[in-house]
C-alpha cells in the first residue's frame, strides 16, 4: 500500500517541480536577454558610462518598489496568481525595451520591467520553498540553476542576434513569445495554495537579526551579480578592447559557471553545510574579480569571471531557502523582506559602477565590487545556518 501511494505522489511532485523550474527559466531568460543588448542600446543612445549608470538605475528602482507589494500580493492572493500574471507582463515588456528611442523612455520601461520581474521572482521563489518542503531536502539551488541556465541561454541567443545584426526589438519579441509559451505550460501545474498564507500582512515586516544578516549577505552577492550582468561585456569592450561579438563571451562564461555551480550546490550544501558554502562563495567572488582587474587579458579575465560565477551561484539560493523557513512570517513576506535588503545591491551596483568609472576607471569600479565579494565571507562567518 505504501509503495502504491508513493508511485502516485511522486509524478505529481515531479510535475510541479518541472513547472516551477520552467518559470525560473522564464525569469532568467527575460533578464539575460535584456542584459545581452545593453552595450548595443548604450551605443544607439550615445550614453557615456555615467549616463548608462543613471538609466540602469531605473530597473532596480522598479524592483525595490515592488518588494513590499510582492510580499502582500503573494500572501493574500497566492504565489500562483502572482507569478502567472507577472510572468506574462515581464515577457511583454521586453519588446517595449527594444522600441525605446530616448533615455527617458528606456528608464520608464525599465522601471516597469524591474517591477514585473521582481513580482515574478518573489512569487516563484515562494513556490520553490513549498516544493522544497514537499521533497524534504535541499533543492533550492537547482531551481536557481535553471535561472542561470536560462541566463546562459539568453546571453547565447543575444550573441547570435548581435552577430546576425538583428535589432533588439525583434530579438526581444522572439524571447517574449518563448516566455508566453512557458507561462501557458506552467500555469496549471504549479502549486495552487501556498503554505502559511496570512489574510492581513503589513506592507513591510521589520527583520530580526538573522533575517537582517541574510539580507546583507544577499546585498553583497547581488551587487556582484548586477555588476557581472550589466558591466562585464562593457568591461571587455572598453578596458580590454575586445571585438563586440567576442565581448559577450565574458557574460556567457560567468553565466555558464553560475548555472553549473547551482546544479551541484545542493549536494555541496548537504556535505559541507550552508555556512561553509557561503564563506567559500565570498572568497571565490573576490578572487575572480581581482584576477580580471589585475590581469586584464582575454583568457585570464574569462577565468576570473568564471570564478565569480562559481562564487555567487549558491548565495541567493542558500539565503532564500533559510529565509523561507522562518516562523516569524509567511514565506512570501520573509522572502520579500530579505529581498528588500538584497536588491539594494542591484539598486546601488550598476549606477555606482558607472559613476566611479566616469571619475576614474572601470578597473577601479571592479576592485570596489571585489571588496563586496569579500564581505560575503565575513558576514557569513558570523551566522549559524
Amino acid at each position: 500500500m505504501m509503495i502504491q501511494e508513493l508511485s502516485i505522489e511522486m509524478p505529481g511532485k515531479r510535475s510541479i517541480r518541472i513547472a516551477v523550474s520552467a518559470l525560473f527559466f522564464l525569469t532568467g531568460l527575460c533578464f539575460s536577454s535584456w542584459t545581452s543588448r545593453i552595450a548595443d542600446i548604450q551605443q544607439f543612445m550615445h550614453l557615456n558610462n555615467a549616463g548608462l549608470g543613471t538609466v540602469l538605475l531605473a530597473l532596480p528602482i522598479g524592483s525595490i518598489i515592488s518588494l513590499p507589494t510582492a510580499g502582500v500580493l503573494v500572501s493574500r492572493y497566492g504565489s500562483r496568481n502572482v507569478v502567472v500574471n507577472a510572468g506574462i507582463g515581464y515577457a511583454a515588456l521586453l519588446p517595449l525595451l527594444g522600441l525605446a528611442q530616448q533615455p527617458w523612455q528606456l528608464m520608464v520601461i525599465l522601471m516597469l520591467f524591474g517591477f514585473s520581474g521582481n513580482l515574478a521572482n518573489i512569487a516563484v521563489n515562494t513556490q520553490a520553498v513549498a516544493v522544497e518542503a514537499m521533497y524534504g531536502r535541499s533543492i533550492m539551488a537547482s531551481f536557481h540553476g535553471l535561472w542561470s541556465a536560462a541566463g546562459a541561454t539568453g546571453i547565447g541567443i543575444g550573441w547570435i542576434m548581435v552577430a546576425l545584426n538583428i535589432t533588439p526589438l525583434f530579438h526581444f519579441l522572439f524571447v517574449a513569445v518563448m516566455g508566453w509559451a512557458i507561462v501557458a505550460f506552467a500555469a496549471s501545474r504549479i502549486i495552487q495554495q501556498d503554505m502559511g498564507v496570512a489574510e492581513n500582512q503589513p506592507l513591510f515586516s521589520k527583520p530580526d537579526k538573522f533575517l537582517l544578516t541574510l539580507g546583507i549577505i544577499a546585498f553583497c552577492s547581488m551587487i556582484c551579480e548586477g555588476t557581472m550582468f550589466e558591466w562585464s561585456i562593457i568591461y571587455f569592450r572598453r578596458v580590454m578592447k575586445i571585438d563586440p561579438s567576442f565581448a559577450v563571451a565574458s557574460s556567457f562564461a560567468f553565466m555558464v559557471t553560475m548555472a553549473s555551480g547551482r546544479f551541484i550546490a545542493d549536494a555541496m550544501r548537504i556535505k559541507f553545510g550552508a555556512r561553509t558554502m557561503l564563506i567559500l562563495s565570498g572568497v571565490l567572488t573576490a578572487t575572480g574579480l581581482m584576477i580580471a582587474v589585475l590581469l586584464p587579458y582575454f583568457l585570464t579575465a574569462i577565468f576570473g569571471f568564471m570564478l565569480v560565477g562559481l562564487g555567487v551561484c549558491s548565495v541567493v539560493p542558500l539565503v532564500y531557502s533559510a529565509a523561507g523557513t522562518t516562523k516569524l512570517m509567511s514565506p512570501g513576506m520573509a522572502l520579500a523582506t530579505v529581498s528588500t535588503i538584497g536588491y539594494l545591491g542591484f539598486l546601488c551596483g550598476p549606477p555606482l559602477i558607472g559613476y566611479v568609472a566616469q571619475m576614474s576607471s572601470l578597473s577601479v569600479s571592479f576592485t570596489m565590487i571585489a571588496v563586496m565579494g569579500a564581505l560575503i565571507a565575513v558576514m557569513s562567518s558570523r551566522i549559524r545556518i
